[in-house]
This record gives structure tokens, C-alpha cells and sequence, in this order.
């Protein structure tokens, strides 16, 4: 029997390394990539055929996501190559979503008729924040007006599922302007909103800076209270929060992230990325990648790689199921690992009854949740079943 399977291909280029991203990246400029970049796809397509060779399972792909670093930097007809190539190896499930993570500083419109024509369906945009001094802050190389200009392009292009990141949590960034963020963003009716909160990544300038006395994150108040202010001014919108950071409106949730909060099989290829297929972890090396593909893949030269457990497993499920506002289905649980969670995580369920009792953890109709007031303590409540 056929299995879906989601493939991400990580793009690691950007015009210049944002000093707050944590992600494998190269900045290359904006001139004299091209070909640094084909040569990189080269590589993607010598991976994904060994990865195909070694799949143990008949697999069919229903989603693949391009993330970077700035795929929109790449050349629409290499995406069309690689999406040819997958289909040769795993074939291509006729309504899968295929999604790219863009800058808008890199957009026109020509490109973007010419990514839809590729195969790509899904837009996901870094808008991160219309205001001006943010995006400087956060070292961005594009303004708002390049987002808004970019967002009505793909619409133009025909996508019709489209996503725009915002981050919270920016030193210099306030509640009232960040709530009218957040507000301009819906009012422009993207079919799916990512809110992250600003997190100082070790190896990172903004952390040099911190380390260093020269920046001064917000407080830990300021930070919730901004992000309950985006889950509700969402919700007055039209969009279900069905994730830690993610929202949508009805019916447009990614496809392709939810395999990693349910517990399905991905395949990562490219430079860093993860993948988790049949029960086995592994992760790519980053920046010896092109050796690695030349070698043949072998497993020493990986980042990591690791054979779950049974309690691997079920940790695994617990842990990525309770990012969904959704949470966990008891019986679905039973039904996978035998066991009930309470019988699994025996000493959880006594360490839970204080998350609990606060109304931050429920188990009701079947199922087990966070709830919105547990979401400020929600790796709290999912450590317990490490």
C-alpha cells in the first residue's frame, strides 16, 4: 500500500543573513549566484535519487515544501526540474500542495506567474512587519510596500493560497504597533498567518548583541501579551489558531507542516535538512553537503541519525501533537502505540494534575490539550512526557 510522504527542500541562499536567523544559510548578494545555485539544485536532484533508492516503503508525495534561507532567489525553472524529478521517483499526488518560502525584495511579478507555471501553489511570504524601523531592525532587504506590492503580483499570478510570516517580540516594537500589524495583514485576507516571537539564537548577531549589553530583548510580559492579542484580533477575523504559531481560515491550514504535528513521514533533502521516515531521525550535514551527496549519502557523515524507540515514538507523537490546538486523540494513541498515554506516561499523569487544576491542560471529549491559557507554559506541560 501506497504511503503519503512530504518532502522539504531546503534552498540555503540569501541575498544577506538576517542577524537574528538560527537557520543554515550562505548569503550570496544579489549578482553572480545563478550559478552556485543550479549547481546547488544539481546536488538536490543526485540526493532525492538516492533517497528514493533507499526508501523502504512505495511512497506518494501529497506535499513538498521549498524553505530557506530565500528559494525565491532560485530560478522558476529549476523548481519545475526538481518537481519533474520527484514525480520520476516517488510520483505526485494530483492535489499536492507544493509550497515556497519567498522574500518579498526578490519577487516581480514575471517570476511569479513563472513559479505558479512551475507547480508551486502555495506562497509563503516574510512579511514580518509593515513598519519600517522594525524591518530595519530585524535586517531585512525588503520594505512594506515591496510585501504589498509582491502579495498583489501572486494574487495576480493566480495563488490562491497564500501565507505572510509575522515576528513579535522585536526590540522597539510596541503592543498598539504590533496589534496594527497584525490587523493590516488580515485585513488583506491571506489565507494563512504565521506569528512568531523573536527568539535570540545562539551564533547569531542579535545574540552577539544581547551577550554584549548592546540589545535588550522585551520582557516575557510584553511578549504574551503580544501574542494573545494576535490570537484574538485572528479570531475576530475569521482565522482558527490550529497551532502554537499558526493560523488559518477554514480549510487552509499547511498541509505540509502538519506532518510534522501529526506524526507523519518526511523527507528532507538539501544542506541541513531533517527528515523522519519509518522511525528513523536523520539530519543532513550543512555546510559539508556537496561532499556528502558525492559520497553517496552514507550515514557516518550525517548530522545526526537516530532509531526511535517504541517511547521514542510516543514521546515524539505527545510532544508535536500538543503544538495543535487540536492536541492529542486518546484512542488514536491507544491505537497506535498500544497503550493509553496515562499507561505510557505513567508519571506524567500525577505531575499533570497541577496543569490541570490551573486550567492549563484538559482532558475532555477524548482528547488531550493545551489550552490557550497553557500556551505560555506549553514546554512546561509537553516536558513531561520526555
Amino acid at each position: 500500500m501506497m504511503r503519503p510522504l512530504g518532502i522539504y527542500v531546503h534552498v540555503p541562499f540569501c541575498v544577506k543573513r538576517c542577524p537574528y536567523c538560527g537557520f543554515f544559510s550562505s548569503s550570496c548578494g544579489r549578482s553572480g549566484y545563478k550559478d552556485r545555485i543550479s549547481e546547488y539544485f544539481d546536488l538536490l536532484e543526485k540526493e532525492l535519487d538516492l533517497r528514493a533508492r533507499q526508501a523502504g516503503a512505495p511512497y506518494f508525495v501529497d506535499s513538498v515544501y521549498f524553505g530557506g534561507g530565500t528559494p525565491s532567489l532560485a530560478d522558476p525553472e529549476l523548481f519545475e526540474r526538481l518537481l519533474d524529478r520527484i514525480a520520476g521517483r516517488f510520483s505526485i499526488a494530483p492535489d499536492a500542495e507544493i509550497s515556497m518560502e519567498a522574500n518579498p525584495g526578490t519577487l516581480t511579478e514575471e517570476r511569479l506567474k513563472a513559479y505558479r507555471r512551475a507547480g508551486v501553489n502555495r506562497l509563503s511570504i516574510g512579511l514580518q512587519s509593515f513598519d519600517e524601523d522594525i524591518l530595519r531592525t530585524l535586517g531585512r532587504i525588503h520594505t512594506a510596500e515591496d510585501f504589498t506590492r509582491s502579495y498583489d503580483d501572486a494574487r495576480e499570478a493566480g495563488f490562491d493560497n497564500i501565507n505572510a510570516d509575522l515576528m513579535f517580540g522585536i526590540p522597539g516594537q510596541t503592543l498598539r504597533s504590533w496589534e496594527d500589524n497584525v490587523t493590516k495583514l488580515v485585513s488583506m485576507l491571506p489565507e494563512h498567518v504565521s506569528f512568531y516571537s523573536l527568539q535570540i539564537e545562539e551564533g547569531t548577531k542579535f545574540y552577539h548583541d544581547y551577550k554584549m549589553g548592546d540589545m535588550a530583548p522585551v520582557t516575557d510580559e510584553e511578549d504574551r501579551e503580544m501574542y494573545h492579542s494576535a490570537i484574538s484580533i485572528l479570531r475576530n477575523h475569521g482565522y482558527s489558531q490550529y497551532e502554537i504559531s499558526n493560523a488559518a481560515l477554514p480549510g487552509r491550514q499547511c498541509r505540509h507542516n502538519l506532518k510534522y504535528w501529526t506524526f507523519r513521514d518526511y523527507l528532507g533533502i538539501g544542506a541541513s535538512s531533517s527528515s523522519f521516515m519509518s522511525g528513523v531521525r536523520w539530519t543532513d550535514p550543512g555546510g559539508g553537503y556537496e561532499g556528502f551527496v558525492k559520497a553517496g549519502a552514507p550515514q557516518d557523515m550525517l548530522s545526526e541519525y537516530h532509531k526511535n524507540s517504541d517511547f521514542d515514538n510516543a514521546s515524539d507523537y505527545m510532544i508535536t501533537g500538543l503544538r495543535l490546538n487540536s492536541g492529542i486523540g486518546m484512542k488514536d494513541f491507544s491505537r497506535r502505540f498500544g497503550k493509553t498515554v496515562w499507561e505510557m506516561f505513567p508519571e506524567a499523569q500525577n505531575e499533570a494534575e497541577e496543569f490541570f487544576g490551573s486550567g492549563c491542560f484538559k482532558e475532555e471529549s477524548g482528547r488531550l490539550y493545551i489550552t490557550e491559557k497553557g500556551l505560555d507554559i506549553s514546554n512546561r506541560i509537553m516536558q513531561l512526557f520526555v
